[in-house]
């Protein structure tokens, strides 16, 4: 008999073959999961960001044109914050969902609205 024709070989090793095997089933199908439950989070997180923003920007917008253009200074303060705010909004980068500053834009954009 020849070294690599043991018949016990493949009863020993079974369990370490079906583990093996088993783990890459898994490890496939935890990445496909993975990656759904991902991708849903994702949609759902963007679309309440953008209806948040959206809000703002609404709102910002309204009072805009609701605030006349006056010689006070008080109603020109509020004007120039309102621009600014709605400066903000329009300038936030959505496309690129790996950027870092993604949250810190928006806490500033959400700190400019309780300005």
């Amino acid at each position: 008999m020849e070294p690599g024709d043991d018949l016990f070989e493949g009863i020993v090793m079974c369990e370490q073959r079906y583990r093996g095997e088993g783990y890459e089933e898994g490890f496939s199908e935890g990445n496909h999961v993975g990656e759904t439950e991902g991708k849903q989070y994702g949609a759902i997180y963007g679309a309440r960001t953008g209806s948040e923003l959206g809000c703002y920007l609404g709102f910002a917008s309204t009072w805009k044109h609701l605030l006349s253009p006056s010689s006070e200074d008080k109603e020109s303060k509020k004007i120039k914050s309102l621009d600014s705010l709605i400066k903000m909004i329009r300038s936030f980068s959505c496309d690129d969902p790996t950027n870092d500053k993604l949250q810190d834009e928006i806490c500033r954009i959400r700190g400019k609205v309780k300005q």
